[in-house]
Order: C-alpha cells, then sequence, then structure tokens
C-alpha cells in the first residue's frame, strides 16, 4: 500500500477556507449552451437556501435513494448511474460550466428527470443537507493540486470526511479514486483521523481493483493513458 510521507502532518490537512477546484469556466458559451444554462439549469439546480427540503420532499414523494457525487466532470459517471438507477434522486456537484453544460444537454435531450445539480463548492452543499439522507457518495478524481504548496486546497480533507459523514447514513458507502499517490495516503489518513467512515479493505490489492460495477469517466482514461496508477477507496459510514 502507498507509504504516509513522513513529512506529512495533520497540521498540513487542507483548509476548509480554501477553495478547492480551479476555474469555473472555459471557452465562451455557444447559444445551445447560454439555453441550456438559462432554460434547463434552474428546472433542476439546488441551492443552499432550499436543498434540505427539496431533498425532504424528494425521499417523501418516492425516490428509493439520494445519491451524490462531488466534482462530477463531463457528466459521465452521474449520467450512467442515473440511467442505471430511476428510481433514484442523484445529485451531481460542479463548479466548472463547461462540465454543468454537458450533463444539461444529456437531460434536456435524454428526458432525465432524476437528477438535480449543485454548481458551486460542494461543502457548502453538505452543510445543509438533512443528516443521514445520502445513501451513497462518490469522489471520483478530485482536482490533484499536485504542488506541494497547493496541497491544502485539496478538496478531501479531515474536515470534508466530517461533512459527508453529517450527510451519510450508516451503512452508506463513500467511493473515492485518485491517480495521485500522495493524495491517496493524504485521503486514508483524513479517514482514519476522522473515524466516520470503515475502509472497505480485503486485502492488498483492495485500492487496486475498481469496485463492481464501475463506470470509467474520461479523466480516469486520461489518467490510464498517460501512465498514471489509479486508487480506488470504498469506505462505509459507521
Amino acid at each position: 500500500m502507498v507509504k504516509t510521507p513522513a513529512t506529512e502532518r495533520s497540521s498540513d490537512r487542507p483548509s476548509e477556507d480554501l477553495r478547492s477546484f480551479g476555474r469555473r469556466r472555459g471557452r465562451k458559451h455557444s447559444a445551445r449552451q447560454e439555453h441550456l444554462l438559462r432554460e434547463v439549469l434552474p428546472r433542476v439546480a439546488l441551492d443552499v437556501s432550499t436543498a434540505r427540503g427539496v431533498v425532504a420532499e424528494t425521499l417523501s414523494a418516492g425516490a428509493s435513494d439520494v445519491w451524490l457525487e462531488i466534482g462530477f466532470g463531463s457528466g459521465e459517471h452521474l449520467l450512467g448511474r442515473a440511467a442505471e438507477h430511476p428510481g433514484i434522486c442523484c445529485i451531481g456537484c460542479e463548479p466548472f460550466q463547461d462540465g454543468v453544460v454537458k450533463v444539461l444537454d444529456a437531460i434536456e435531450t435524454g428526458g432525465r428527470e432524476n437528477i438535480r445539480l449543485y454548481s458551486d463548492d460542494a461543502r457548502d452543499l453538505l452543510r445543509v443537507l438533512p443528516p443521514g439522507s445520502i445513501g451513497r457518495a462518490f469522489v471520483l478524481f478530485p482536482d490533484p493540486w499536485p504542488k506541494r504548496r497547493h496541497v491544502k486546497r485539496r478538496l478531501l480533507s479531515r474536515r470534508t470526511f466530517t461533512l459527508l459523514a453529517g450527510v451519510m447514513r450508516s451503512g452508506a458507502e463513500l467511493r473515492i479514486a485518485t491517480d495521485i499517490g500522495d493524495y491517496a495516503t493524504g485521503i486514508l489518513l483524513a479517514a482514519h483521523e476522522e473515524g466516520s467512515f470503515h475502509w472497505r479493505a480485503s486485502g492488498a490489492s483492495s485500492w487496486r481493483e475498481r469496485p463492481a460495477g464501475w463506470i470509467r469517466t474520461r479523466y480516469e482514461e486520461k489518467a490510464m493513458a498517460a501512465g498514471r496508477r489509479c486508487y480506488f477507496f470504498s469506505f462505509e459510514r459507521r
């Protein structure tokens, strides 16, 4: 397993005051993209003032569960899960607008009704969701912030694990993936220090193998093409 760098201490953990993502927007939006942001996003968007009520209403209205993906990128995984499980409400968090419009396009053209989107810092949403409302969560290949001076911007800190624990019910699964070795180490340290999650490791190869039913993303394909090792973690909320 990945060895913990001797220089990594609890005081090095990321700060909640630092933004954990980079730019919000890429190229200038096309007319189609502007339409999606103007007409489709308001129908599926969550905000911190209404999210608690919307999620509670969704569960009471008959959704079998609520799943959460933080940083859905281009949306391959989020859309795949929503298609596989139409009775589950799938919440996707992504601040980068180019990724948001790709999912909005799929929602409009595919008639997908079980997706809700939050296009800002996911930690703010975690602070307002109903306790125990999330049955499964995914954080797949979060922004690596590879430079040493930027490590504190990494999303998966001890504090973020605490926020996730607050909204995930006992027995819920948290899946995490990264292609950065020292980030993998930091993730395990943060989860261990926080204490609310049990790492489902059955052997030395657990972190090398994709969990059953895995959906690959474009980012993962790029990492593999570049020859980077990927790390896969499955945690259970205690």
